[in-house]
């Protein structure tokens, strides 16, 4: 984990300027600079660059934040990797936290996974340019397929020749260890403890991660050789750095189209994914022959949601598109599915076609997952009452999986147009198919707690490794417990539309900027001034009303501030900024972004006073607003929970929520007096 003071030097040192220049042609205007936006297709420049806020933004789709955002968006990477990478620019030692012998040792060997693989990549490709069998054999077969030079080099292509101990003998003269040649499977012992290589007689198809380092490795038997062997391709074991239900082939060479076009296709093999590159699509990836995984579709969801699934039409095609559309939905995807001319590829299909030409046939013949997966359903089902019947069923499970409600109830409707029924019978079959997930998801949680009552209780202790994405410190306050804290009838879907939800974004915005500030003086019962935080003036105030955020991530913020607050030089602004959670630093970062812009206030002597002047009462009269707006918003949505059917047919529910009502109501009579009786504090 990267200790605070490291990521402080980090974010000291990296220019805003200078990185955004490695992806973006800025030039200057005025106290800023502007370029072409690189996450979108952008015409005329409205990229703006801030280097005295150390923030960016584009102001026609909306990207940005501070220097370590911009790393993550354009390389896609995680809040600690572009720490790194930025790390890495500026050549500045990352300290981290004393690891165990067995952490240090987890890291070691994965390390040495990674150098031993780059060793074999540059080993295969070195044969494939210089060595003559790799001339006359290896580069003969890509340029047979098609496969130009250029693309050939992308990926980093390679050749291994016949000899069944090439890499292995070269391997152990350069001083790589066997243990290391095993583990990456690279090699594989024989019985008499001798090493043969694994790809031997193939061309060599690199695999690798988001960040460009060789997970492993796919080699092909050349054409000549494929009549009669089983496998034509063979693929690195897993390992300690590769698992083929993990990975994509090519999410690293497709990472920036896709975010670009904001859109992948994901096709079957590796010649699939090359060819497409070759013909002008780049967001493309392949899962290469292994079912489509949860790993492979989140790793995806982090570029984009949205996913045309692109496989032959031929029956195995057909399949493939079924499997994967169920696991697609619960992650969320917006799917659609192209099936290609039969006896087409995609590989076959791009060498005939350009990227226009390819663009054209997708958009005119790709269909949305409900269409596919209902025609196709039908052919079969259409003369058989029972067939049909169970096509509902099917159609109304992947339904069901869909966790947007919009999105969920668009699909029914265009499911029951195409099968001719009433929605209400799709509708009756989603909720069946929920309740009886709930009930599976119940037993499950059932036995897992049985199961970690009989662990030891270190069991749950062990960090991850070092190394690893997920090496990110947890929140202090987890979000399932801020919200078990708050109850509220309002929904959190399209809450943005109301009213106190921008006084509610308005307060947090003061926070941020100013919440150490102080901003008033206190009398206490000694009769002595104590200084009053912005932060702790408006947690005290909400507390006095049991009131809190609508949003959990606000409340989690005003509960770290809280925490925070005595940490020697701890500012707001820069805790945030830097925090460890993407999400929160990028709040921090729009929080601030448009602080040359607030608004001024004039005084009476027409001076003019900025809002961090006047925080002793600007701060009472946000919290006064955010209230009125909140507990009004509340009553409302609260006398409507009472007219739902399943309250008023509970007597307790009902006496519950008319409680409920009242102390809001009388709140708000309280709130309302108070805020006729504004009381000015001493600054």
């Amino acid at each position: 984990m990267i200790d605070q003071p490291t990521i402080d030097r980090i974010l000291d040192a990296a220019q805003i300027v200078d990185v955004v220049s490695e992806f973006v042609t800025l030039r200057k205007r005025g106290v800023n600079f502007v370029g072409l936006c690189p996450f979108h297709d952008d015409k005329t420049p409205s990229f703006y660059v801030s280097p005295a806020k150390g923030l960016c933004k584009c102001f026609a789709c909306g990207k940005g934040g501070n220097v370590v955002h911009f790393v993550m968006e354009h390389e896609q990477m995680t809040y600690p990797e572009a720490l790194r990478w930025l790390a890495k620019k500026y050549n500045i030692e990352i300290k981290e936290r004393e690891l165990t012998d067995e952490e240090k040792e987890v890291q070691n060997i994965r390390e040495s996974l990674f150098v031993v693989n780059e060793f074999a990549r540059d080993y295969f490709q070195n044969i494939l340019y210089n060595h003559a069998d790799g001339k006359a054999i290896g580069m003969t077969y890509f340029r047979q397929r098609g496969i130009r030079d250029d693309i050939v080099r992308k990926f980093q292509l390679g050749y291994s020749t016949t000899a069944h101990d090439a890499l292995a003998q070269e391997a152990l003269r350069k001083g790589y260890k066997k243990e290391f040649l095993i583990k990456t499977g690279l090699c594989y012992e024989k019985e008499d403890g001798s090493l043969r290589d694994r790809f031997w007689g193939r061309v060599i198809f690199p695999w690798f991660n988001i960040s460009g380092k060789v997970l492993g490795f796919g080699g092909r038997v050349l054409d000549s050789r494929t009549k009669g062997v089983n496998q034509k391709y063979v693929n690195s074991p897993e390992s300690e750095i590769f698992s083929k239900r993990k990975e994509l082939y090519g999410i690293f060479q497709a990472k920036a189209a896709i975010v670009k076009a904001d859109c992948v296709y994901m096709v079957e093999g590796y010649t699939d994914v090359i060819a497409m590159h070759q013909c002008g699509l780049e967001n493309v990836v392949a899962n290469s022959g292994t079912a489509l995984s949860e790993q492979q579709i989140r790793l995806l969801h982090r570029f984009t949601p949205n996913i045309t699934l692109l496989y032959d039409g031929d029956e195995a095609g057909i399949k493939a598109s079924i499997r994967g559309i169920d696991m697609l939905l619960a992650e969320g995807m917006n799917i659609k599915v192209l099936l290609l001319p039969d006896g087409d590829d995609p590989d076959s299909f791009s060498r005939k076609h350009n990227a226009t030409e390819f663009k054209q046939y997708i958009a005119e013949h790709e269909e949305n997952f409900i269409r596919f997966k209902t025609n196709l359903l039908l052919k079969d089902a259409q003369k058989d009452p029972v067939k049909r019947a169970g096509l509902i069923a099917d159609m109304a499970r992947s339904i069901g999986l869909i966790p947007n409600d919009v999105i969920r109830y668009a699909c029914v409707k265009e499911c029951a147009t195409i099968l001719n029924v009433n929605e209400q019978i799709i509708l009756n079959e989603i909720k069946k198919h929920l309740l009886q997930r709930d009930d599976n998801y119940l037993e499950q949680i059932k036995k897992e707690k049985d199961t970690t009552n009989t662990l030891s209780p270190s069991a749950d202790m062990v960090p991850p490794p070092i190394g690893t994405e997920d090496n990110v410190p947890p929140p202090p306050f987890p979000p399932e417990e801020l919200e078990a804290q708050y109850q509220s009838y309002i929904p959190e879907e399209g809450r943005e539309k109301y009213v106190f939800y921008a006084k509610e974004q308005l307060l947090i915005k003061t926070l941020i900027r100013y919440g150490e500030r102080i901003m008033c003086y206190v009398e206490t019962e000694e009769n002595a001034e104590t200084p009053l935080t912005v932060i702790e003036y408006i947690s005290m105030d909400l507390k006095q009303d049991e009131l809190q955020f609508h949003n959990p991530l606000h409340r989690r913020i005003l509960a770290e501030a809280e925490s925070h607050l005595h940490d020697q030089n701890f500012t707001a602004e820069r805790y945030f900024l830097a925090h460890p959670d993407p999400t929160i630093s990028k709040l921090a970062a729009e929080m601030i972004n448009d602080r040359y812009q607030l608004s001024k206030y004039h005084s009476k002597s027409q001076k003019i006073v900025t809002d961090e002047e006047r925080l002793h009462e600007l701060v009472p009269h946000q919290i006064i607003d955010f209230k009125l707006a909140i507990l009004e918003e509340e009553m409302k949505h609260t006398l409507q929970a009472l007219s739902k059917p399943e309250v008023t047919q509970d007597a307790n529910k009902c006496l519950e929520i008319m409680a409920h009502y009242k102390e809001l109501s009388e709140l708000l009579k309280e709130m309302a007096k108070r805020a006729g009786d504004r009381v000015v504090l001493k600054a």
